[in-house]
C-alpha cells in the first residue's frame, strides 16, 4: 500500500505485463539491468505513420494505423519523459516515429522536454520530408541534431526503394538541418542487395564532400511483411568491401561507449563512416537503450516480443515514482542480447514503424 495526496491509502497499480520485482535488483535510481548495463539514451516514438513507404520497412499500402485514442499526447508524452530524465537518468532523447514529422505540434514538444532539468540531449531521426522549411525553427526550439535517411541519389532507385518522388527534399533537408546547425548531420543508409548496394561509396564520397557523417545500417528484421531474409541482407562485411574499393578505412582509435555505429576513419582521417551491424555484429553488451511507442508501451529492445504498458498507469492514476519504478522493474528483467542468431528468434510482430527506430 501506498499513501498519497490526503493521506488516504491506495493499492498500488499494477501494469500489465510487469514483472515482479527481483530481490535482486540493487538499490538504484537507474534504469539498470542484470547484465550490468545501464539505460541513458531514450528513443521516442511520436507516430507509427509515414509518409513514404520504404521497401524493407512498409508495404506499398494497406498499413493499419495506431487510433487516436490509443496514442499519448504531448502531455502524456512529456510526462513520461520528464519521468526517464529527471528520475531515472536518462541522458539522451531521440524522436523518432513512424516519421515524426507527422506529429502535429512536435516543435513545441521539442521545446517542452527542452525546458526539463537536466535538460537531455536531443535528436530527431526522420526521413526529411518537410524538414528544409522547419529546421531553424527545430534548432530554436533547442533540438541539438539530426538524423536523415537518404538510401540513394539517383531518382530513380530512390523512387523504386521508397516507392515516392521525393529525393530532392531529402538533399533539401540535409542542406537546412546544416545551415541551421542541427550538427553533426548524421545520414542513415539501408543498402538493399541488387537495388542500391552498388551506391556505397558514391553516398560516401556525397557524405564526406558536404560535412555529413554516413551510418550504414544492415536491413534488420522489423518489416512490416515479415519477408527480411538473412540471404538477402547486405552485411557489414559486404559494406566495407564496397567501401575499400575507392576509399582506405581503418578502424576509429575512438571508445565506441554503447553507440551502435563501429566506426571507421576514411582515407587517414580525411573523415569517418560508420556501420551498424545489428544483425552480423550485435553489440548488444553495450545496449544503453530504452524505447517508448507512440501508444506508451516500454521495450527493453528493439527485437522484444513483449512490452509495458506505460499508457495504462499514466490513464490509471499512478503517480511519477510508481511509474518510474515500473520502469526500474521491467529494464531489470532486460534479455542478454536479441538472440537473432537463435533457431528460436522470431521476428516482433510490430514492425519498425510502430516500434520507433
Amino acid at each position: 500500500m501506498t499513501t498519497i495526496g490526503l493521506g488516504l491509502p491506495r493499492p498500488r497499480i499494477a501494469a500489465p505485463g510487469v514483472p515482479t520485482a527481483s530481490p535482486d535488483r540493487p538499490s538504484s535510481p537507474f534504469l539498470i539491468d542484470s547484465h550490468g548495463r545501464r539505460a541513458r539514451d531514450l528513443r521516442v516514438s511520436l507516430t507509427d505513420k509515414c509518409n513514404l513507404r520504404c521497401t524493407y520497412c512498409m508495404p506499398a499500402e494497406g498499413m493499419d494505423w495506431m487510433p487516436a485514442a490509443q496514442v499519448l499526447t504531448d502531455a502524456e508524452l512529456v510526462r513520461l519523459i520528464a519521468i526517464a530524465v529527471e528520475r531515472l537518468g536518462v541522458q539522451e532523447v531521440r524522436f523518432t516515429g513512424g516519421e515524426p514529422l507527422l506529429r502535429k505540434g512536435i516543435v513545441d514538444l521539442v521545446a517542452e522536454v527542452g525546458r526539463l532539468d537536466p535538460r537531455p540531449e536531443m535528436s530527431l531521426t526522420t526521413n526529411g520530408i518537410g524538414l528544409a522549411r522547419r529546421a531553424q525553427a527545430f534548432r530554436d526550439a533547442g533540438l541539438d541534431r539530426v538524423n536523415i535517411s537518404l538510401d540513394s541519389l539517383d531518382p530513380a532507385v530512390f523512387l523504386q526503394l521508397t516507392r515516392r518522388p521525393r529525393l530532392t527534399d531529402v538533399l533539401d533537408a540535409l542542406a537546412a538541418a546544416d545551415a541551421a546547425g542541427l550538427t553533426p548531420v548524421k545520414i542513415n543508409t539501408v543498402l538493399m542487395r541488387g537495388v542500391n548496394d552498388h551506391e556505397a561509396a558514391d553516398l560516401l564520397e556525397f557524405s564526406l564532400r558536404n560535412g555529413f557523417h554516413l551510418r550504414f545500417i544492415e536491413q534488420m528484421p522489423l518489416d512490416a511483411g515479415h519477408s527480411w531474409s538473412r540471404d538477402r541482407m547486405v552485411t557489414a562485411d559486404e559494406i566495407q568491401e564496397r567501401l575499400s574499393e575507392r576509399f582506405t578505412l581503418t578502424p576509429h582509435p575512438g571508445a565506441r561507449e554503447g553507440a551502435p555505429a563501429e566506426l571507421f576513419e576514411v582515407d587517414g582521417g580525411s573523415g569517418t563512416v560508420g556501420i551498424i551491424a545489428s544483425v552480423t555484429r550485435p553489440f548488444c553488451g553495450d545496449c544503453d537503450r530504452t524505447r517508448l511507442t507512440a501508444d506508451g508501451q516500454i521495450r527493453t529492445c528493439l527485437f522484444s516480443r513483449s512490452e509495458t504498458d506505460l499508457r495504462a498507469l499514466l490513464r490509471g492514476g499512478a503517480d511519477d515514482e510508481e511509474i518510474a519504478e515500473v520502469w526500474r522493474t521491467v529494464m531489470w528483467g532486460k534479455l542478454a542480447g536479441h538472440g537473432i542468431d537463435d533457431p528460436s528468434f522470431l521476428q516482433p510482430d510490430r514492425p519498425m514503424s510502430a516500434i520507433g527506430g
